[in-house]
C-alpha cells in the first residue's frame, strides 16, 4: 500500500498546470511508477498485467469486427465469413479474437489458481477476491453469448442447449428462458440480443477490473510467502523492478499466444462452427468452448446421475454453484496462514485439486455415457469438497511451517537452500 505526501513534481509550466486540476500523471506516478510491491513476487504475478493486456486486445479486436458484423440469422454466417475473406486482414483480426478468448481464460485460470495457493484471498483481500471472481462471470457471460455470433452449427445448438437449462428453475424457468432468448426458440432476436450484451459486457468488465486494480493498491500486493510488509527493506518500486518481469511475461505468452493464431488457429474451437446454423440437423456431439467444460462435467454429473437427485435442475444448481462457491473462499478456508508454501497438507489438495479441474475439462468434452459418468461425479464431489470440505477442516487441524519474521528473511532463507 503507497501512503504519505507524493514525491511526484512536475518539471514543465504545462506539467504544472495540468497538475492542480487533474492529476493524471501524479497518480501514474504515485500508483504505477514508485508504488512499493514485495521484492519476492514471481513470474505467477505478472498474470495480472496479462490480463489488462489481454482485455484490451479483445475490446480492440471486438470493436472492429463489430464493424463488418451484420447481427441476423441470414446474414450473420456470411458476414463472419466476408470477413475472413474479403477485409484487409479480416482474418487475423477474428483469429485474434477468438484465440484471444481461449488465452484471455488460461490466463485468468492461472490467475485464480495463484490467488488460491498463495491466499491472496484472507483479510484484508476479501473483495479484491469478489472483485476477481466478479470479472470471472462477467468473462464467462461475454464468451457464451460471444460464441454464438458466428452462427455456426455449434454456436447454435450449444446456445439451445444451454439456454435450456434454464428452463429446469422453478416457476421463472420458463419466462428466463425466452427473455434470453426473445422467444421460444434460438433465432434472429436472439441473435439480436447476444450481440448487443456481447458489445456491452466488455466496457462493464474493464470498469469491475479497473475496482479490483483499486481494491488492490488499496490494500497492497500479496506475496508468495504470505507475510504482511514489515519495512522498507521488504518491498522495491514497481518500476522497473515488477514492470520488467510482466513484461518479460507478458512477451513469452504473447509468443504461444501468436503461434497459435498464425499456425493453429482453429485447434481450440469445433470445425462444426464452420457450417451455418441449421435447425434441422443436430450435430452428433454437442460441447461448448473448452473453458466451459469443467462446469458443463459438473452440470452433467448431476443432471445424469442415477438416484433421488437426478434431475435438470440439480444440474443447472451445481454448475451455477461450482462457481459461487469461489465468492465465499474467504470465509471458507480457516488458516491462519496464507501461502501453501508453509502448508504442506494444502499444497497437497491443492494441486490434487488443479489436476481434478483439468480432469473434469477432459470430462465435459466425453459423451456423458458408461464410466465418464461416475467419473463426473466423482470428480464434481471432490471439486466441492475441497472448498466445502478440505478449506475449513484443514485450517484447524494441519500445522504449518513457521513462518519467517519477514519478507526479506523469506528471501534469505531460500537463497540458502
Amino acid at each position: 500500500m503507497s501512503g504519505g505526501h507524493s514525491a511526484y513534481l512536475p518539471k514543465t509550466r504545462i506539467g504544472r498546470w495540468l497538475d492542480a486540476r487533474l492529476p493524471l500523471p501524479r497518480m501514474v506516478h504515485d500508483q504505477f511508477i514508485v508504488y512499493p510491491v514485495p521484492r519476492n513476487l514471481n513470474y505467477a504475478y505478472s498474470f495480472g498485467g496479462i490480463l489488462s493486456m489481454m482485455l484490451a486486445a479483445q475490446i480492440v479486436t471486438g470493436v472492429v469486427l463489430a464493424m463488418h458484423y451484420a447481427a441476423d440469422t441470414t446474414l450473420a454466417f456470411n458476414s463472419v465469413e466476408k470477413i475472413m475473406r474479403d477485409v484487409n486482414s479480416g482474418w487475423l483480426l477474428r483469429y485474434l479474437h477468438s484465440n484471444g478468448a481461449s488465452f484471455f481464460f488460461i490466463a485468468v485460470y492461472v490467475h485464480i489458481s495463484r490467488g488460491l495457493y498463495y491466499g491472496s484471498y484472507k483479510a484484508p483481500r476479501e473483495l479484491l477476491w469478489i472483485l476477481g471472481c466478479t470479472n470471472l462471470v462477467l468473462m464467462m457471460a461475454t464468451a457464451f453469448i460471444g460464441y454464438v455470433l458466428p452462427w455456426g452449427q455449434m454456436s447454435f445448438w450449444g446456445a439451445t442447449v444451454i439456454t435450456g437449462f434454464f428452463s429446469a428453475i422453478p416457476l421463472i424457468g420458463d419466462w428466463v428462458q425466452q427473455l434470453l432468448l426473445g422467444g421460444f426458440a434460438v433465432d434472429n432476436p436472439t441473435l439480436n440480443r447476444f450481440f448487443a450484451l456481447h458489445y456491452l459486457l466488455p466496457f462493464m468488465l474493464a470498469g469491475v477490473v479497473i475496482l479490483h486494480i483499486w481494491a488492490l493498491h488499496v490494500v497492497g500486493q500479496n506475496n508468495p510467502a504470505g507475510i504482511d510488509v514489515k519495512s522498507q527493506t521488504d518491498v522495491v518500486d514497481f518500476t522497473p523492478h515488477a514492470t520488467m518481469k510482466d513484461a518479460l511475461g507478458a512477451v513469452v505468452f504473447l509468443i504461444v499466444f501468436t503461434y497459435f493464431v498464425f499456425y493453429m488457429p482453429n485447434y481450440l474451437g469445433h470445425l462444426d462452427n464452420y457450417t451455418m446454423a441449421d435447425p434441422l440437423k443436430t450435430p452428433a456431439h454437442i460441447v461448448p468452448e473448452w473453458y466451459f467444460l469443467p462446469f458443463y462435467a459438473i452440470l452433467r454429473a448431476v443432471t445424469f446421475n442415477i438416484g433421488p437427485i437426478d434431475s435438470k435442475l440439480g444440474g443447472v444448481l451445481a454448475m451455477f454453484g461450482a462457481i459461487a462457491v469461489l465468492f465465499l473462499v474467504p470465509w471458507l478456508d480457516t488458516s491462519k496462514v496464507r501461502s501453501a508454501v508453509y502448508r504442506p497438507w494444502y499444497r497437497r489438495f491443492f494441486w490434487l485439486f488443479a489436476a481434478n479441474a483439468i480432469f473434469l475439462g477432459w470430462l465435459g468434452s466425453k459423451p456423458a455415457e458408461g464410466i465418464y459418468i461416475p467419473l463426473m461425479q466423482v470428480s464434481a464431489v471432490y471439486y466441492f469438497a475441497f472448498f466445502l470440505v478440505v478449506m475449513p477442516l484443514l485450517g484447524l487441524i494441519e500445522t504449518p511451517r513457521r513462518l519467517p519474521n519477514s519478507i526479506t528473511e523469506a528471501i534469505l532463507e531460500k537463497s540458502a537452500k
